[in-house]
């Protein structure tokens, strides 16, 4: 399955907190102390903004890691698959990577990675968001949070929403 038209890009969904500890736990952890270069976005051409249904993909150099959201709690994050300097290829979408896209993004690029955590959200009892997660990344001063948007990608800047549990990783 390709996504959107991005090359190489085959997502593998999780759900929970617990499930993508697992299997992403120790890869994240081991982000902290390396330069985020660039934070790469899907820009739609037709309408000149941020595609946020496609994934996200932070550009660490010598590791490149996309996380993407769908559904109201499905996350997928993959490792060294995607190439943003290759072409998308959809036949319905115009659409290219962009680094650093918005002047919060731009800011980010360079910053030292401290530390990474998940993000659980716990709102009340009626909020179908609860138990998504998403991540959070602790560039001090500056904060992302890559979150769910309903079927689609957000980013958070600053701290994260008090609604979120943060559970760090130790390097």
């Amino acid at each position: 399955m390709i996504r959107f038209g991005i090359q190489d890009y085959e997502p593998h969904w999780l759900n929970g907190r617990d499930s993508i500890a697992a299997v992403h736990g120790r890869r994240l952890a081991r982000l902290a102390g390396r330069a985020l270069l660039h934070v790469w976005v899907v820009w739609d051409l037709e309408d000149d903004e941020w595609f946020t249904d496609a994934p996200v993909l932070l550009d660490f150099g010598d590791e490149r890691v996309t996380i993407d959201h769908q559904k109201f709690d499905d996350l997928c994050i993959t490792w060294d698959a995607v190439d943003p300097t290759r072409s998308i290829e959809d036949s319905y979408f115009n659409l290219v990577w962009r680094p650093d896209a918005t002047p919060q993004l731009a800011e980010l690029a360079g910053q030292t990675l401290q530390r990474v955590a998940l993000l659980e959200w716990a709102g009340d009892r009626s909020d179908m968001a609860n138990g998504s997660v998403a991540i959070g990344l602790d560039l001090s001063p500056h904060w992302l949070t890559i979150f769910n948007a309903l079927d689609e990608n957000g980013f958070g800047f600053g701290g994260p929403d008090e609604q979120y549990r943060a559970h760090y990783f130790d390097s």
